[in-house]
C-alpha cells in the first residue's frame, strides 16, 4: 500500500452544504435560514450562556473561594535532586532550569531536605528549610538564601 492509495472509509467523509448558489440547489434564496428573525441575520442568534432571559447557570451557581493576589509560588527541589551537579559546583535559579528542575521563571525556588547529597555544593535559593541546610552544611556545602 502507498501513501496515495490510501482514502477514508466509504460513507465517512460528507459533502458540505452549498447555501445561496440558486434556486436549483435547493438552498438558494434564504440560503436555509427561513424568514425574518434573529437567526436568519447575519451575526444572529444569542450570546454564548445566554439562556432566553432566564438566570443564566454562571450567574444562578454560588461564588465559592478566594484568590489572594498577593500569593507567592515556590518551585521546590529537594536535597536528592542536587546529587546530578559536580562536586563543589555553584548551583544558581538558571543551573537548576537548565537541569530541568524548576520550571516557571518567576516562581521562587525553595529548597526542602527529602534525600540525602554526597558532596559539597553552594546552592543559591530564595527559601531554605531547616533540615536542607543542616544537610547541605554537613556534607560541606553552604546555602545562600537569595
Amino acid at each position: 500500500m502507498k501513501i496515495h492509495e490510501l482514502s477514508p472509509a466509504e460513507g465517512s467523509r460528507k459533502k458540505g452544504k452549498r447555501v445561496g448558489r440558486g434556486p436549483g440547489s435547493g438552498h438558494g434564496k434564504t440560503s436555509c435560514r427561513g424568514h425574518k428573525g434573529q437567526k436568519s441575520r447575519s451575526g444572529g442568534g444569542p450570546r454564548p450562556g445566554f439562556e432566553g432571559g432566564q438566570m443564566p447557570l454562571h450567574r444562578r451557581l454560588p461564588k465559592r473561594g478566594f484568590n489572594n493576589i498577593f500569593k507567592k509560588y515556590y518551585s521546590i527541589i529537594n536535597i536528592k535532586d542536587l546529587n546530578r551537579f559536580a562536586p563543589n559546583s555553584s548551583v544558581d535559579s538558571e543551573a537548576l532550569r537548565k537541569a530541568g528542575l524548576v520550571g516557571k521563571a518567576g516562581d521562587s525556588i525553595k529548597l526542602l531536605g527529602n534525600g540525602e547529597i554526597s558532596h559539597p555544593v553552594v546552592i543559591q535559593v530564595h527559601k531554605v528549610s531547616k533540615a536542607a541546610k543542616e544537610k547541605i552544611e554537613a556534607s560541606g556545602g553552604k546555602v545562600e538564601v537569595i
